[in-house]
């Protein structure tokens, strides 16, 4: 009883340290954001609180930007891209777990290489796609990268994998062709799966930065990521109001974590898939 006792302590000592190590960065952000610019400044490392707690940052930080906007584009962009991942994720997983077609190996070792290169050599050939479609400064310029997900086709395959034959072979006994096996049986099960790609999607969506800069210049067209990278000057830095706007932009990923998290979970146990 003793030794369980040292391990779990130890155990539990490990996690606390590195979750402090993992919070760190957060708590810092917000202490920053409640300063003034001259204690942003100082040299000495250990003064982290503020000593006055400079409520105004955030008012000018509310009236710099157009946060109103700016989340707007950002929840649009997500809601359409976890739309279209989960939409043919779901029937592209299904068909590469449980249909039989020629190249049917050769086109799910072209999913797998697509998430083996790095997304920024598509930035070219799709700004160009989207330059010809006139989507410039537009949320569907800001959704076309993702349209269709390789590691969602992944994840959904393997969810699929792990579900029994026996209903597919007791639908078709029923009567039920491909596309109604595929709506009314299989589809359903995976629940937990499309609740964790589309949670991921939207991290992804939500941190993207490099894509939203190139096809939405426009200040009024951006996303929050983009928005807060225009913050940054050139020859000075504003800490405290650079920080206040990020710990704005926080917000909506706290909301979708708090809300998500047993999904979250749910869909990558049982999915098997790894971020």
């Amino acid at each position: 009883m003793k030794k369980i006792k040292i391990s779990t302590i130890v155990i539990y000592i490990i996690l606390i340290f590195f979750a402090f190590i993992m919070l760190a960065p957060f708590v810092w952000m917000l202490l920053t954001a409640f300063k003034t610019t001259a204690e942003t400044m100082q040299v000495d490392p250990f003064v982290l609180v503020p000593e006055v707690w400079q409520v105004e940052n955030f008012s000018k930080v509310v009236k710099a930007m157009d946060f109103v906007k700016l989340y707007i584009n950002t929840i649009a962009m997500i809601a359409l891209r976890v739309l279209c991942a989960i939409l043919t994720s779901t029937i592209a997983g299904y068909a590469f777990a449980r249909l039989e077609f020629k190249g049917k190996n050769f086109m799910f070792a072209l999913v797998l290489l697509q998430m083996m290169i790095p997304v920024q050599i598509f930035i070219i050939p799709q700004y160009v796609m989207v330059s010809k479609l006139h989507l410039t400064n537009t949320v569907w310029g800001l959704v076309f990268p993702g349209l269709v997900s390789a590691f969602g086709t992944f994840l959904l395959k393997q969810a699929y994998m792990g579900l029994p034959r026996d209903l597919e072979e007791a639908a078709r006994l029923d009567g039920c062709n491909i596309p109604q096996t595929f709506l009314h049986i299989m589809a359903p099960l995976t629940k937990s799966s499309m609740v964790a790609l589309g949670i991921f999607t939207a991290v992804f969506a939500y941190k993207d930065l490099m894509w939203p800069m190139i096809v939405c210049p426009d200040s009024k067209k951006t996303t929050l990521a983009s928005a807060l990278a225009k913050m940054s000057g050139q020859y000075s830095q504003k800490y405290p109001e650079l920080m206040m706007a990020a710990l704005i932009s926080c917000v909506p990923m706290i909301i979708i974590y708090i809300f998500f998290q047993k999904q979250f979970i749910e869909g990558i146990a049982t999915s098997g898939g790894k971020l």
